[in-house]
């Protein structure tokens, strides 16, 4: 006997698992969706929404501070952090609060309750058990550690408990040079802190190309923001003012704080995956290109699967595994051309193959162009440097677009369709962009590209 039976029963009601209810219903099949917090998961509540809030108002103080550069008079009194948290919260409220009444609207059934796996495709969930035609696992991620590091949400934070803090620190290290660090390291030196980034990898955002990673390298040291790559995190303490790190090599660092940002792990764990039968590796559920795992009528979605780790992944892997217990038969995801943004000062955004990558799969054919932003009018205005990277072949398609400027990421859609597309530089050098935008530059970059450059020094 259970408690309720669906067509689609859904365990974790983050950006996969909300969007795959949502989009389960509105295709006529009947949902439960199991989740032990809040709708919207992390990327609502702990992740993307708060954390581009804090940069937003990071912005906002830099604009203060530089106001003289445009004529403004003003000055930056400080940071009011009450103030700050007050407008972060407000964000996530409304977007909460309208997220809620549209699980609602749809006639999606909300078990509230912390779901384990307990049978094929059924979910207990405290006393009470689920089944489903088909079950979607969408139990998402939490903020790793290293091995003996324990973060004790005083001295020693994760991004959740950045997300919470009352004060601007005086001085902080960041642990791990990814995504998460650079924009919390971005956001603490606008807010005044004196900020130190530790990578163990020889560049910071690694994972992007590595003219992306130099630029911002690049960028950070005019902010007076210290990092070092290559380095290697050994041990912490906490001392009477803070924390005191040291690196490999002996060297000390010491600092009010200590955010370790050193990436996000599946929540997987006791959740009754591997009992069922489902295939995991290192924590992660292993999933097909068509997100099945190796158990009939079991799909995997978002941060639990390998890969990208974007909450836009997961979004659209439940909206193809909606369509596909449906029986529309969607396309699979291409993951290259899935876009990526860091939204740091300067931001990056980049969609397909980076510069390395592609000469591994397509060797001389690669051809690059990179148009600089200083010959891009709306740049000039916004004072941001920057440039338009594509990485194309020869006499075929562009295959990786990769940006580095203020406000790029808002440039990330139309690269993905030149990208998603297929497009050679020819089919996009006669399009028509609109003047001032920075939407421009990718144009320019285009034409460059088709032996067509304009505002480029040859």
């Amino acid at each position: 006997m259970t408690d309720g039976d669906f067509d689609v029963l859904i365990l974790g009601a983050g950006s996969g698992g909300y969007a795959c209810a949502l989009r389960a219903a509105q295709l006529g099949l009947s949902v439960g969706l199991v989740e032990k917090g809040n709708l919207g998961g992390t990327c609502l509540h702990v992740g993307c929404i708060p954390t581009k809030a804090l940069l937003h108002a990071a912005e906002v103080a830099d604009s203060a501070r530089d106001a003289s550069k445009f004529g403004v008079t003003a000055t930056l009194e400080g940071i009011d952090m009450a103030g700050v948290n007050a407008y972060k919260d407000g964000v996530v409220s409304r977007l909460f609060k309208g997220l809620t009444g549209l699980i609602k609207s749809r006639g999606i059934t909300v078990i509230e309750g912390e779901g384990r796996v307990t049978g094929p495709r059924t979910v207990t969930v405290g006393a009470a058990t689920y089944t489903g035609k088909s079950l979607v696992l969408a139990s998402g991620s939490y903020s790793r550690s290293l091995p003996g590091l324990e973060v004790d949400g005083e001295r020693v934070i994760s991004s959740e408990h950045a997300l919470r803090l009352e004060r601007v620190p005086a001085s902080v290290i960041v642990l791990g040079g990814g995504v998460i660090g650079c924009e919390f390291a971005s956001v603490w030196a606008s807010f005044g802190a004196k900020v130190t980034i530790i990578e163990a990898l020889p560049r910071l955002v690694a994972v992007e190309d590595e003219a992306s990673s130099k630029a911002l390298e690049r960028a950070f040291r005019k902010r007076k923001i210290d990092f070092r790559t290559g380095t290697p995190f050994q041990s912490v303490k906490t001392t009477d003012d803070g924390v005191a790190v040291t690196v490999e090599g002996g060297d000390v660092i010491e600092a009010e704080l200590l955010l370790v940002a050193v990436g996000r792990g599946p929540s997987t764990q006791g959740l009754g995956y591997e009992e069922q039968g489902v295939a995991m590796e290192r924590g992660f559920v292993l999933a097909d290109e068509r997100c099945r795992t190796n158990v009939e009528g079991v799909f995997a979605v978002g941060d639990i699967v390998p890969g990208l780790q974007l909450a836009h992944r997961g979004f659209q892997q439940g909206i193809f595994v909606a369509e596909e217990i449906a029986g529309l038969a969607p396309a699979p995801i291409d993951e290259a051309g899935i876009p990526r943004v860091t939204y740091s000062h300067p931001e990056i955004a980049s969609v397909g193959l980076d510069e390395a990558t592609a000469r591994e799969v397509y060797g001389d054919d690669v051809i690059t162009i990179t148009y600089d932003l200083g010959g891009n009018g709306k740049s000039q205005i916004l004072q941001t440097a920057g440039f338009i990277k594509l990485v194309g072949l020869k006499d075929g398609p562009v295959v990786g677009v990769h940006m580095v400027g203020d406000r790029v990421g808002e440039l990330i859609g139309e690269a993905q369709l030149i990208y998603g597309w297929e497009a050679h530089a020819d089919d996009v050098a006669p399009l028509i962009h609109a003047h001032p935008t920075q939407n421009e530059a990718l144009g320019e970059a285009h034409l460059a590209l088709a032996g067509k450059a304009l505002h480029a020094h040859s």
